[in-house]
């Protein structure tokens, strides 16, 4: 992904952005946003998975590696585009501000979109109808799968796919046709539900890129179990007959987990994968191709080589480093694709054969800076050993803001921080956002929390906990003239602004 100048950007997701919706979405607080970035300078929004999530609400365990999320439909958007009554929108729950209840408006937002369902049976145009038929047609391959999918599980309660009746479980023809039939309203409101997403987002990127700002994605390398992927395409993952995993994905012990982390996604079939020419891969970033500019490809490393662990493990302990699917894969998809405009996750265990992987295909890797201060000068995180095929982050989603991190550290840590800096640390996420700019880097990255200065309330996910991520969100109120000024003049000055008559 190798970027034609110096550039900076900022990691956003779509769901802390402002509204009265109870939770960010595609109407005009993101148009709003985008135009935050041009008068600051910046050419790149960061933005996490965009699936359609489930449990704990996560956007890396989402029930399909194609599919939209709903939530981020913007209800003002549809009533602008005569898909929903006016009226729907006169009495607003009192969401709360500042981050997102998800229990309250999944249940709110669900009764809308359905709303919104019906009056575009009634009142679309021939014109609108065209489109959605259109998208439906050019879709299928994965739309009718995953709405299928989400209607049985809304039809089982909200049960994983491996507890329904056993011929609908192992997607048996007979059972999936009858059941297409039998819930045939409820398939077509989830394809209308996907019809709306992409229709927003892609007139949102339109605009950004209109307005010179690329839209980086992100594809999470494993899917969850309880998706659409995983119950349609059993064949693909290590699943037994009665529909359960036997080995999942996790990452061993380390220093910061002495049992290592169990994800429970379930594991590819390489052998099956390569057997079909990577056929399901090349049509997953085909699709991501489409809705981003470029895409970060989350734990890179599990391509060379990832942690096997048996699915009847309590913990990530017992597990086995099994080969990668390596070049291969990358070859398929540059044959099919053609250019890869990819982001290597490459952080955790790395080792020389996961660096060479990285750098034979191009692809530019990561730097964390708040990675850096806990090893001595040599340390690839530290600005002044960055390479320039490189993404640099001063933290990501699943770190804490910069100000919780400096708050949190020990003396000695500290103070490393400052020598580096050579500051007394006053205004220390301005001046490491600095350190950044004048790197070497030709991309850099901050999260919105760290440009504003906020502190750890502001944290979107702290790895492990099963709940209460994902749901900080920010206010118009803190987004001053001051801080656009300053971070369009640090691009400016460092030779990363997008529009220097702005500055």
């Amino acid at each position: 992904m190798a970027t034609t100048r110096r550039a900076s950007g900022i990691l956003l997701h779509p769901t802390s952005l402002p509204g009265r919706f109870g939770i960010g979405d595609l109407g005009e607080s993101a148009y709003r946003f985008v135009d935050f970035l041009v008068e600051s300078g910046q050419s790149f929004w960061q933005v996490l998975p965009l699936g359609p999530t489930g449990y704990g609400d996560s956007p890396y365990q989402c029930f399909s590696a194609f599919a939209g999320n709903p939530l981020l439909i913007s209800p003002q958007r549809l009533v602008e585009e005569n898909a929903l009554d006016p009226a729907a929108l006169s009495d607003v729950p009192p969401f709360p501000v500042e981050r997102v209840d998800y229990g309250w408006v999944i249940q709110w937002k669900r009764a809308l979109l359905q709303r919104s369902f019906v009056h575009f049976l009634q009142h679309a145009d021939a014109q609108q109808q065209r489109a959605f038929e259109q998208f439906c047609a050019e879709n299928a391959r994965w739309l009718d799968d995953y709405a299928l999918f989400m209607a049985l599980k809304e039809a089982h309660d909200g049960a994983p796919w491996n507890t329904w009746e056993d011929d609908i479980a192992r997607y048996a023809p007979g059972a999936v046709s009858r059941a297409r039939t039998r819930l045939s309203v409820q398939v077509q409101q989830q394809r209308y539900y996907q019809f709306q997403f992409f229709q927003q987002w892609h007139a949102l990127k339109r605009y950004a890129n209109a307005r010179g700002v690329r839209i980086i994605g992100d594809i999470p390398i494993f899917v969850a179990f309880d998706s659409a992927d995983a119950w349609a395409h059993r064949e693909l993952f290590h699943i037994d007959e009665r529909g359960n995993p036997t080995v999942i994905a996790g990452v061993p012990p380390d220093y910061f987990s002495p049992t290592g982390q169990r994800w429970g996604n379930p594991l590819y079939r390489w052998e099956v994968m390569s057997q079909q020419g990577y056929r399901w891969w090349i049509e997953r970033c085909r699709a991501a191709f489409a809705l981003f500019d470029s895409v970060r490809i989350d734990h890179f490393r599990g391509f060379e080589s990832y942690w096997e662990v048996p699915a009847n493990e309590p913990t990530a302990v017992n597990g086995r480093w099994v080969k990668g699917p390596g070049e291969a894969l990358f070859r398929a998809l540059r044959d099919a694709l053609g250019e890869l405009p990819i982001i290597a996750e490459d952080l955790g265990i790395i080792t020389d054969a996961v660096r060479a992987l990285r750098d034979a295909l191009g692809f530019p890797g990561m730097r964390v800076l708040h990675f850096a201060f806990v090893a001595d000068a040599s340390s690839e995180f530290l600005p002044h050993n960055y390479v320039r095929n490189t993404v640099a982050y001063l933290g990501t989603h699943d770190n804490d803001t910069t100000i919780g991190w400096f708050e949190k550290l020990d003396a000695q840590t500290r103070q490393h921080v400052l020598d580096y800096t050579g500051t007394a640390g006053r205004e220390i996420h301005w001046e490491l956002i600095r350190l950044l700019m004048m790197s070497v880097a030709d991309l850099v990255i901050f999260t919105l929390q760290d440009v504003l200065g906020l502190g750890s309330e502001a944290r979107m996910n702290f790895p492990g906990r099963a709940d209460g991520n994902w749901q900080w969100r920010f206010t118009w109120e803190m987004m001053t003239p001051e801080v656009s000024a300053r971070l369009c003049k640090l691009a400016r000055t460092y030779g990363r602004w997008a529009d220097a008559s702005r500055c």
